[in-house]
C-alpha cells in the first residue's frame, strides 16, 4: 500500500477554517506576485545583495516595505464578515486595500526623515494624518485576519495612552495626546515596527516559506508513508503513525492547522479503518499536530518572537524545547498504546503498508534537507538564512526527483499559499505591536510586573497559576503569537523578578499554555480542523484531544520548577531529571487510559478502576515532579511517596484481573 494523495478539497477546507475568500480570476496573480516581491526584498536585506537598496538600505524602511506590501492583501482575502466569504469582493474592500497600499507607501518613502528627524515625536501634519489612517486600517486588518478579540484588545490598549492619567491607580501613567500616540505607534520602533514585526521580517519569513514549500513538494506524504512503513503494523498503528508523521511534519512546517490538513487527511481514515471512533481519530491528529509545532527545529512564529524578546539565538530556544516536546509525544504515544491494548485494536496488515526502502528511495532528500536545516541552526547558528538555503536545496532536489516534480501550477499555488500565510501574520503582529507600543509609551510595561506580584502577594505558585490561566484565556480569544507577546511584556517580568524563575522557563511556560487553546474546548482550533477532516463533532473531538493531550497541562510546571528539563543545568542533572520525568509521564498516561504496560488493565468495574487509576496517576505526578525549591519535599521523598501509591495500585490491579479471570472461567 502507498497512501493516497490528499483529497483536492484540502485547500478549500483550509480556506473555510481560516475564512479566506477566493479572489476573482483577474486578481489571482496578486498573492503570488506579492510573495515574489517579498522574497526579493528579504533576500536583498538578509544577504546584502544591493539589488533593492531603495527599500532595504535602511532597516526601518525594510520593515515599512514588508507591511506596505502584505497588509493590502488582508482586505482582498478576508471579507468584512465571515458570512460574506462566498461573495465577490465589494467596492469598499478594494478601496481599503488601495488606501492601505498608499498609506504604507508613504511611510516607506519617508523612512529616512522619520528616523533622522525624529518624526515619532514631532512629525509634519501629513505624517500625522497618515498615522491616523494606518492606525485604523491595521486594527481592522487584525480583526479580519485574527478575529474580534485581537482587534478589541489591540484597539483598546492602543488608545490607553490617551486616558492613562484617569484610569485606576495601579495602571495610571502619564497621558499623551491623540497625535503623539499616533506618531509613536506608526513611526517609533517600539510599536507597530517593534519586536514582533522585527522577528517576522528578520526570522519568520524564511521559515514560513520553507514550511509551505515542504508541504507542496510532498513532504507530508513522505513522512506519513515512512511512519506507516515503520509503525503501521503495530497495535493502534495508524494512531502512532499520526504522532510520528505529524511530529516530523510539524517540526518542519510550524503550523498546527496546515499540519492537520496535510497529515490528517491520510492518518484519520486509516485510524477509522482499525476501529477508532471519528472523534478519537480527530483528537489524536489534533494533539499530534499541536505537539509538532512545539518540536524543534521549526516551532512556529511564536518561538522566533521569543528569541527576539529574550535576545538569544533561535537555536537556544530550539534546544530548550527538545525535552518538553519528547515528554509530550511520549505521553501521547503511551496513551494511544494503552487505548489500543485495552480495546484490542490491531495494526494494519503488513501487505497493505509501503516498503521502508521504497519510501526512503523516493523521499530521502527530505531527511537530507532536515539535516541541513538542523546543522545550520545548531552548529552554524545562522537562523536568519538557514531556511533559505534549506528551501533552495529542497527545490533543486525536488525537481531532480521524478516523484514530486513541480509544474508551473505548483509554483503559483505555493507562492499564493505563502502570501496568505504572510498577510494573516503581518496583520496580527502589527495589531499586537500597538499593544506593546502603548505599554512602552506609558512606561506601564515596567510597573505592571510589580502589580502582578502584589496581587499574588509574592507567592510564586499563585503567580504561576495566574500565568497559566491568563495564557490559556488569551490563547482562546487570540492567536498563540498574539497571546504570547502580550504576556511576555505584561506577565513574564513578574514571574522572573517576583518569582526568581529562569527567564527561558517562564517564556516557554507562557508559550505552552497559550498553545493549549488548540486542543481545549470551546475554541480548540486544531481539534476543529481535525473534526472537519474526520467528519466528527467539533466539541466531542475537542474533549478527546483534551484528554489525550492531558500531559501538556502540567509539563510547563515541571520545567519551570526545574529548568534542567529545558537544558539549563549540569549534564548529569539534566539526564537524571529527564529519566525520572519519563517514568512519571508513562505512569500518568497509562492511568489516563486504564492500562499499564507489564501490568495490564487497571481494574474491572467502576469503583476499582477509579481507585487503581487514581493511585497510578498520583504516582506518575509525584515521580515527574522535581523535588526541592518550591516543592516542600526532597527528590527521594517524592520517589518514596510515588512508590507508596504505585505498589498498592499495581497489587490491586493484579487482584482485580485474577478476580475477573475467575469470574469468566466460572461463567464459562
Amino acid at each position: 500500500m502507498t497512501t493516497e494523495t490528499p483529497p483536492a478539497n484540502t485547500a478549500q477546507v483550509k480556506e473555510k477554517i481560516s475564512q479566506i475568500r477566493e479572489l476573482p480570476a483577474a486578481l489571482r496573480w496578486v498573492p503570488a506576485t506579492v510573495t515574489v516581491l517579498l522574497m526579493m526584498m528579504t533576500l536583498d536585506y538578509l544577504f546584502n545583495l544591493g539589488w533593492l537598496t531603495f527599500v532595504t538600505g535602511l532597516e526601518t524602511q525594510f520593515y515599512y516595505a514588508v507591511v506596505a506590501l502584505l497588509l493590502p492583501l488582508v482586505f482582498l482575502l478576508w471579507p468584512l464578515r465571515s458570512s460574506q466569504q462566498e461573495q465577490s469582493i465589494p467596492w469598499y474592500d478594494y478601496l481599503l486595500s488601495a488606501a492601505t497600499l498608499i498609506v504604507g507607501g508613504y511611510f516607506v518613502y519617508n523612512a529616512v526623515p522619520i528616523l533622522e528627524r525624529g518624526w515619532a515625536f514631532a512629525a509634519p501634519d501629513t505624517a500625522i494624518y497618515a498615522s491616523y489612517a494606518y492606525w485604523v486600517l491595521i486594527i481592522e486588518a487584525a480583526r479580519r485576519a485574527g478575529g474580534l478579540p485581537i482587534a478589541i484588545i489591540a484597539g483598546v490598549f492602543s488608545l490607553y495612552p490617551l486616558v492613562a492619567d484617569i484610569v485606576p491607580g495601579p495602571i495610571q501613567a502619564f497621558p499623551s495626546s491623540l497625535s503623539e500616540t499616533a506618531m509613536y505607534h506608526t513611526m517609533s520602533t517600539e510599536s507597530i515596527m517593534g519586536v514582533p514585526l522585527q522577528a517576522f521580517a528578520g526570522l519568520v519569513i524564511g521559515f514560513l516559506v520553507f514550511g509551505v514549500v515542504l508541504q507542496k513538494s510532498g513532504g507530508g506524504k513522505f513522512f506519513i508513508n515512512l511512519a506507516f512503513a515503520l509503525l503501521g503494523h503495530v497495535r493502534g498503528g495508524p494512531a502512532k503513525v499520526s504522532i510520528f508523521s505529524s511530529g516530523l511534519m510539524g517540526s518542519m512546517s510550524g503550523s498546527v492547522i496546515s499540519n492537520v490538513l496535510t497529515t490528517g487527511v491520510l492518518s484519520i481514515p486509516a485510524m477509522r479503518r482499525i476501529g477508532m471512533s471519528r472523534s478519537f481519530a480527530g483528537g489524536v491528529e489534533a494533539c499530534a499536530s499541536t505537539g509538532g509545532v512545539l518540536m524543534p527545529p521549526v516551532m512556529g512564529a511564536t518561538a522566533f518572537v521569543m528569541a527576539m524578546f529574550l535576545d538569544v539565538p533561535y537555536s537556544t530556544i530550539a534546544l530548550a524545547a527538545v525535552i518538553p516536546s519528547i515528554l509530550y509525544f511520549l505521553g501521547l504515544f503511551i496513551q494511544i498504546d494503552a487505548y489500543a491494548a485495552r480495546n484490542d485494536i490491531k495494526g494494519l496488515p503488513a501487505v497493505e503498508l509501503p516498503s521502508v526502502w521504497q519510501t526512503l528511495k523516493e523521499g530521502w532528500y527530505f531527511i537530507f534537507v532536515f539535516g541541513l536545516l538542523v546543522w545550520m541552526l545548531l552548529v552554524m547558528q545562522r537562523e536568519a538564512v538557514a531556511p533559505f538555503y534549506a528551501t533552495a536545496l529542497l527545490l533543486v532536489l525536488n525537481q531532480l526527483s521524478k516523484h514530486n516534480r513541480w509544474g508551473w501550477k505548483d509554483v503559483t499555488e505555493t507562492l499564493s499559499s505563502a502570501a496568505k500565510l504572510f498577510a494573516e501574520l503581518i496583520a496580527i503582529l502589527a495589531g499586537v505591536g500597538m499593544l506593546v507600543g502603548a505599554l512602552s509609551m506609558t512606561g506601564l510595561s515596567g510597573t505592571i510586573a510589580n502589580d502582578f506580584i502584589n496581587i499574588a502577594g509574592g507567592s510564586v505558585p499563585l503567580l504561576l497559576l495566574m500565568g497559566a490561566v491568563t495564557s490559556f484565556v488569551l490563547g482562546i480569544g487570540m492567536t498563540v503569537t498574539a497571546a504570547y507577546i502580550f504576556l511576555a511584556v505584561a506577565l513574564a517580568p513578574a514571574l522572573i523578578q517576583g518569582g526568581g524563575l529562569d527567564p527561558m522557563a517562564v517564556h516557554m511556560f507562557i508559550l505552552y499554555w497559550g498553545m493549549l487553546s488548540f486542543i481545549t474546548p470551546p475554541v480548540a482550533l486544531g481539534a476543529f480542523a481535525a473534526a472537519t477532516v474526520a467528519g466528527a463533532r467539533p466539541m466531542e473531538t475537542g474533549l478527546q484531544a483534551m484528554r489525550l493531550g492531558s500531559v501538556i497541562y502540567f509539563i510547563p510546571f515541571l520545567f519551570v520548577l526545574n529548568p534542567a528539563l529545558i537544558m539549563q543545568g549540569e549534564p548529569l542533572m539534566i539526564v537524571a531529571v529527564f529519566i525520572q520525568a519519563v517514568i512519571g509521564i508513562i505512569l500518568f498516561a497509562s492511568a489516563m487510559q486504564g492500562y499499564l504496560m507489564g501490568v495490564g488493565r487497571l481494574g474491572y468495574g467502576a469503583l476499582q478502576e477509579i481507585v487503581i487509576r487514581a493511585l497510578v496517576l498520583m504516582a506518575g505526578l509525584l515521580l515527574a515532579l522535581p523535588g526541592g525549591g518550591m516543592v516542600p519535599f526532597s527528590q527521594w521523598e517524592l520517589i518514596g511517596l510515588a512508590a507508596a501509591a504505585l505498589l498498592p495500585g499495581v497489587a490491586l490491579a493484579r487482584l482485580s484481573q485474577r478476580h475477573h479471570q475467575r469470574s469468566l472461567t466460572a461463567n464459562a
